[in-house]
């Protein structure tokens, strides 16, 4: 099937959902045709975005991802915003299919027209994202959506790939999640803007406010960055809606601040940057693969390390060295 790109642009555009949900699909196709298409209209999308705030939300399994991102982003929509939720679901390594169940946990979101919500196989990537989980990003700021939530797949210390995209990490944690040495060690804290601390109700709220402590104390131990705000560390319900109006302001009056001295267009800088290494990598990657000679290699070499007959690194240096044979 012929796909015309100008008039996807036009339908993108123009706030038609079903365009933007065939833009998001072509974006993440992996066919060599679609990747083509997917940078055309993503370059002829780019002037357009840029403009909304995006924020990237991690925790562990059980911290209520959903539930909070259903509760905030409802939130958001109530001051006026037009939110677009990219959730990341983890892959089974085995199969690589993925359950893709998150517009079943956000009930009130998924039906709102002023929220977009698109679920997105993690793949064999890591970081928790999806490796085109940017190009969605600005597709749906080109679309007209002015806040973008993406949620991690939540599997652990690796989810760092999502601070590279994102202008403000919230990390979630759970009510019993440790004491301030277990905080500590959790590098993700060192990353995060805001620490959320989730479930803040009934049984669970006295938890919740020593937790909150545990950490504040545990932020008093690790070294600032001069490039971000201070770490604040808040208690949040989601089911009695406490706490929302005041992670909100946090993440606004953070923003307006990075916004208005200049660090938050470094970050993106940086990001773009980044960005465009990872790209490159990956491009290259994919272009040796469609080398069967290169395939081949490959196999034999891994055979050969399969049978502990030769070491990783050396395997390694045999591949780039037969790849800068050809070069020459």
């Amino acid at each position: 099937m012929t796909i015309d790109i100008q008039a996807l642009e036009t339908a993108l555009v123009s706030g038609d959902r079903r365009g933007l949900a065939k833009a998001l699909t072509l974006i993440e196709s992996r066919r060599a045709d679609h990747r083509l298409l997917a940078g055309k209209l993503l370059s002829a999308l780019y002037p357009r975005t840029g403009r909304a705030t995006r924020i990237g939300i991690t925790g562990s399994p059980g911290v209520g991802k959903s539930t909070f991102i259903e509760a905030m982003g409802r939130f958001f929509l109530d001051q006026g915003h037009k939110l677009a939720v990219l959730a990341i679901d983890p892959s089974s390594p085995r199969s690589h299919g993925s359950i893709l169940g998150d517009k079943t946990r956000m009930e009130e979101l998924s039906v709102d027209p002023r929220c977009f919500i698109r679920p997105s196989p993690s793949g064999l990537s890591l970081g928790g994202v999806a490796r085109r989980t940017r190009e969605c990003v600005l597709l749906c700021e080109a679309a007209g959506y002015d806040t973008i939530i993406i949620e991690t797949v939540g599997v652990g210390q690796s989810e760092t790939l999502v601070c590279s995209m994102v202008d403000a990490f919230l990390f979630l944690q759970l009510p019993n999640a440790g004491d301030q040495l277990q905080g500590i060690k959790k590098g993700i804290l060192e990353l995060a803007d805001l620490v959320v601390v989730t479930k803040a109700d009934g049984a669970f709220e006295q938890a919740a406010r020593r937790a909150l402590v545990d950490h504040e104390m545990a932020l008093h131990y690790m070294q600032p960055d001069p490039d971000r705000m201070p770490v604040r560390v808040m208690l949040c319900s989601a089911l009695e809606k406490k706490g929302l109006r005041e992670v909100y302001d946090t993440l606004l009056g953070n923003l307006q601040t990075l916004q208005a001295d200049g660090r938050l267009q470094k970050r993106r800088q940086a990001q773009r940057e980044e960005w465009f290494e990872s790209e490159l990598q990956g491009q290259l990657m994919d272009l040796l693969w469609q080398d069967r000679s290169f395939k081949k290699d490959i196999q034999k070499l891994k055979g050969k390390v399969a049978q502990g007959i030769m070491s990783p690194t050396e395997a390694a240096q045999q591949v780039i060295a037969g790849v800068d044979l050809k070069r020459g």
